[in-house]
């Protein structure tokens, strides 16, 4: 699958996603990555922009799944593929699939459908992250 080009608005928000989990690694023992390379299966590799690992410091190369994958919207983004990028994660088993629109400055969970939400909770961790927390 062709990656789409960021910008600016882009990464800012990828740096601010990863700037919140980062400032709470330690305490919760996590890993934070930004584009890095998963091999979900043979044939199959993709790269969230930001995902989440807990516990455990993520393999070079990651065929386990992280606890979050999070897809930041660029601009010429194809919403069907974005779509289908989402049902591979939560297919491997990601917990948590969010999907960010700096653009609309919108926040998705990703389950059966598309849901926009206020906030992104993982209540195993006992942490929120609002849209106030990402968005400048």
């Amino acid at each position: 699958m062709e990656r789409s080009l960021p910008d600016t608005e882009h990464a800012l928000t990828q740096a601010a996603i990863a700037g919140f989990f980062r400032a709470v690694r330690a305490k919760l023992n996590l890993f934070v990555v930004t584009e890095l390379r998963m091999k979900l299966r043979d044939g199959l590799y993709l790269i969230p922009d930001v995902a989440v690992f807990r516990g455990v410091r993520p393999a070079k190369v990651p065929s386990t799944a992280p606890l979050i994958a999070i897809e930041i919207l660029s601009e010429d983004d194809r919403m069907n593929e974005v779509r289908a990028k989402l049902d591979e994660y939560r297919a491997w088993g990601v917990a948590h699939v969010w999907l960010a629109d700096p653009y609309q400055r919108r926040l998705y969970t990703c389950d059966d459908r598309l849901i926009e939400v206020d906030l992104l909770r993982v209540p195993e961790l006992e942490i929120e992250v609002r849209a106030a927390d990402i968005f400048d």
